[in-house]
């Protein structure tokens, strides 16, 4: 049996709910071939180069791919990323691979020192791995992967063993996240929200001292250019906020940092409608965390809707107001079925008017306002766009009824993905290829909407699945 055959295999006697399409498919092979070259064992690094070790968000997306081939690989890299879990909950962004030399990545784990300085905070003794999170996305990957194979995942307890990792996580972050006291999860680094260089961030960024540029040298620029990636200024601010966190023991609370962020908070939402399904599955009613759900979501439009500009804002808590910058995190929430039907209907006028333009001057959805003082094509999030979300938007527009929308987005991040060669991003204007390529969650992503049928699984769980 050849690799791609052996990925694709699935075991005798188990209903699966989703093929794998015909093997012939060449945008499918293609992007089993990324996945496969990218995979340690264990769990899929982002790119071999540029991300060498497991990042948090990207692994639930990319599980969500790997069902498609192979369920139990997909499992695999939820628990993998799991078994890094820290004793108060929270997941980490980076877990790293102890046999990637310390030079190939910055900042490494010399640098965030988990097991030392996370002590009290229930750091890993036997993994290293970063002492700040990422987006949310595992329960929903979950319950995603398991559907793919219910008799694989019910003969391997997987959903029982992931479950009470997930709920510690949310846990984690609806209680020691809520910094604003108003229900909603702050991040502390914008590292955390995933859309790390994006124009949101620069008011916020502002007050904080950067580190001295001798103090560390980026490894990120061996593998792209320099004018695509954060300023140096910027990504000072980035070092000094991480290792001000790192010193004061990973606690929670006192940085110069918080920012309630639109996207995470949603996809915090969209995890807390699969954790209920997941419960559900496992014999409990789920019925407080749909609740939850909903308490989440209004939370959201009571604290970061802004009807003028119609789309959902950060709020930088230290500065005490809204950050009025147009970025794609603000968009992110239309995947959430609970929403005011008003606040849908401003989300698609603005996510096709002339601020993002989807359909018109662009295929896929730019990862900060076009019209923007600090939008950038090619430098990364400050324009350009990402397959992770359009993937989540596309969702979004098919589950409030925007079905011709949602086609012609999904059409073009199929397209965009197999021109690019599974480009981490690209120009939202020309389609151009930015980044690395070979990117994992790009390679996932096109997967899923390659075998998943949009009337079934496009939906964001919520009380009817």
């Amino acid at each position: 049996m050849d690799r791609t055959a052996q990925v694709i295999a699935r075991p005798a006697g188990h209903a699966v709910v989703y093929g794998p399409g015909p093997a012939a498919d060449a945008l499918h092979l293609r992007a089993v071939a990324v996945l496969d070259a990218n995979w340690t064992g264990t769990s899929t690094v982002p790119s071999r180069g540029l991300y060498p070790h497991q990042w948090s968000w990207d692994s639930a997306f990319i599980a969500i791919g790997l069902r498609h081939v192979s369920p139990l690989r997909a499992q695999t890299e939820l628990e993998t990323l799991l078994a890094a879990q820290w004793g108060d909950g929270r997941v980490p962004h980076i877990v790293f691979n102890p046999s990637v030399p310390l030079d190939a990545y910055f900042p490494s784990p010399d640098f965030w020192r988990s097991s030392a300085a996370g002590r009290e905070a229930g750091a890993p003794r036997t993994v290293q791995t970063s002492g700040i999170v990422q987006p949310p996305v595992h329960a929903l990957a979950a319950w995603l992967v398991h559907r793919a194979d219910p008799g694989l995942s019910r003969s391997r307890g997987f959903l029982a063993r992931v479950y009470p990792r997930l709920a510690a996580w949310h846990r984690y972050l609806l209680h020691r996240r809520d910094l604003g006291g108003g229900g909603l999860v702050c991040v502390v680094h914008p590292w955390e929200q995933g859309m790390d260089n994006s124009p949101a961030w620069d008011a916020p960024l502002a007050r904080v001292a950067p580190a001295p540029a001798r103090s560390f040298r980026r490894a990120d620029l061996d593998h792209g250019a320099a004018e695509d990636r954060p300023t140096d200024l910027d990504y000072g601010r980035y070092v000094r906020l991480a290792a001000d966190y790192r010193d004061r023991g990973y606690a929670d609370g006192a940085g110069e940092f918080a920012v309630e962020d639109p996207a995470f908070n949603a996809l915090l939402v969209a995890s807390e409608h699969a954790l209920a399904r997941i419960a559900h599955e496992l014999g409990a009613t789920g019925t407080a965390r749909h609740a939850r759900a909903d308490r989440l979501t209004a939370a959201l439009v009571d604290r970061l809707w802004d009807p003028a500009r119609g789309m959902f804002l950060c709020r930088d808590l230290r500065g005490g107001r809204p950050v009025a910058e147009r970025a794609v995190s603000g968009l992110i929430p239309l995947l959430l079925p609970g929403l005011p039907r008003e606040v849908t209907t401003a989300l698609v006028g603005t996510l096709t008017g002339p601020h993002f333009a989807l359909g018109t001057a662009t295929r896929l959805v730019p990862s900060y306002d076009l019209l923007g003082e600090a939008f950038d094509p090619h430098r990364y999030w400050r324009g350009p766009a990402w397959f992770n979300t359009g993937w989540l938007l596309e969702r979004g527009l098919r589950l409030h009824g925007e079905t011709a929308r949602a086609d012609a987005l999904r059409a073009a991040l199929l397209d965009l993905a197999s021109a690019s060669d599974f480009a981490e991003y690209v120009d939202p204007y020309t389609g151009e290829a930015c980044g690395t390529t070979g990117f994992g969650w790009t390679a996932a992503l096109a997967l899923d909407l390659l075998h998943t049928a949009p009337e079934t699984d496009h939906r964001t769980p919520g009380r009817d699945r």
